[in-house]
């Protein structure tokens, strides 16, 4: 069983404490273990069960529907630890509504909240974030889809890839170049439905760990002026401003991937007969278990302190969001791969659960911001507070 004694941290209510053990009972309750032939139904059904549950809740504000009246990132970070400990899958599944629609909720007018978010909170629409191009990558503000004013609206021109929900999605939220002046300050975010005439899904990708990832193409897309999304030229803003929100629980789900392995590993050192013991008697097992629990406890402390400031003080939490990535991402990558060395030659058989961790956390370290990146925004971070910037 996984440790809760970090619930006892001053960074929790007594109401995140209650959701912590209502969600893990859940899980443990309705997600089944493996995936299907059909991902995209998975997905869907992952989806359909979240919002019968409540959890999908959290991922839209009060007003539509919501728990709370502001999006609780200490909430997200808590239901997104106990679903990535459970299921990778149901974790991103529940991760992606509230990316793909958490420009809405910061920037979007009353009518375009009204039209999305509710439909994501009952699992109606499955939503995107379609930010990354295959040129650019993380130099976002050099991204080359462009989108044109005209007769009242924009035509989308260019493409997007990695797309996570490609090609399952209802609707992408998606950022392009409006180019009213150079670099991050010409780009705009609009709401574009799947169905929209022009938008085009080029190739599903396949990878290690089986999610939803897609090529877009937009050709001569045209979007209703309705569908800009805050003000035009402001898209890196919002880009980053939801990213500020939701790269915490990028962490988060790190940290349950890491705290099943060390779960599993535990029950492993405990459990395995070896030289007239059990593996766990041996010292430099002992050791790899006490880095793990180190790296855990560790992670956890940045996660939850990135959520803890930006529920309770309100501020940007650009430099906190960034360690708590790079810190949780690493080293679950490194807590898994002692865990399947733990394990010895099972570790690496396909359908036991820490062969399934270790291909599930390694693309964490690369999306929403890749860790090298993380590392740029944490040293600008910090000489600006030393300068006072």
């Amino acid at each position: 069983m996984a440790d809760r004694s970090f619930l006892e941290w001053p960074f929790f209510d007594d109401h995140h404490r209650e959701l912590a053990t209502q969600i893990d009972a859940w899980a443990s309750e309705n997600i089944r273990h493996g995936h299907g032939e059909d991902l995209d139904a998975e997905c869907r059904s992952l989806c359909r069960a979240l919002a019968e549950g409540g959890w999908l809740d959290y991922v839209v504000p009060a007003e539509y529907g919501g728990r709370h009246e502001v999006l609780d990132v200490r909430s997200l970070c808590l239901i997104r630890e106990t679903l990535a400990r459970h299921s990778g899958l149901a974790d991103f599944v529940f991760a992606m509504q509230g990316l793909g629609s958490g420009t809405i909720t910061l920037f979007g007018t009353p009518e375009q909240k009204a039209a999305y978010l509710p439909a994501v909170r009952r699992g109606e629409k499955i939503a995107a974030f379609a930010l990354t191009e295959l040129r650019s990558g993380s130099d976002v503000a050099n991204m080359e889809t462009t989108a044109r004013a005209r007769d009242g609206g924009y035509v989308l021109d260019g493409g997007k890839t990695y797309i996570s929900n490609g090609g399952l999605a209802d609707f992408y939220t998606v950022f392009a170049r409006t180019g009213e002046a150079p670099g991050a300050r010409g780009i705009s975010t609009f709401i574009v439905d799947a169905d929209t005439p022009g938008l085009k899904v080029v190739e599903r990708q396949q990878v290690i760990a089986p999610h939803p990832l897609a090529t877009l193409a937009f050709e001569g897309c045209r979007v209703p002026g309705e569908r800009l999304l805050g003000e035009a030229g402001a898209g890196f803003k919002a880009a980053m401003g939801t990213l500020d929100v939701f790269r915490s629980t990028v962490g988060a789900a790190a940290l349950g991937f890491a705290r099943r392995a060390l779960d599993e590993a535990l029950e492993r050192a405990s459990t395995r007969e070896l030289f007239g013991g059990v593996l766990a008697d041996q010292q430099i097992i002992q050791a790899m278990l006490a880095e793990m629990a180190l790296d855990v406890d560790s992670s956890a402390l940045l996660v939850y302190r990135a959520g803890w400031t930006r529920d309770v003080t309100g501020r940007r939490v650009t430099r906190e969001a960034a360690m708590a990535k790079l810190h949780a991402t690493e080293t679950a990558q490194h807590t898994i791969d002692k865990a399947v060395q733990i394990f010895g030659g099972m570790g690496v058989i396909s359908g036991v659960k820490v062969e399934e961790l270790y291909r599930e956390i390694r693309a964490l370290r690369i999306y929403e911001g890749a860790t090298e990146v993380q590392k740029v925004v944490i040293a600008r971070q910090t000489l600006a507070a030393r300068s006072g910037g």
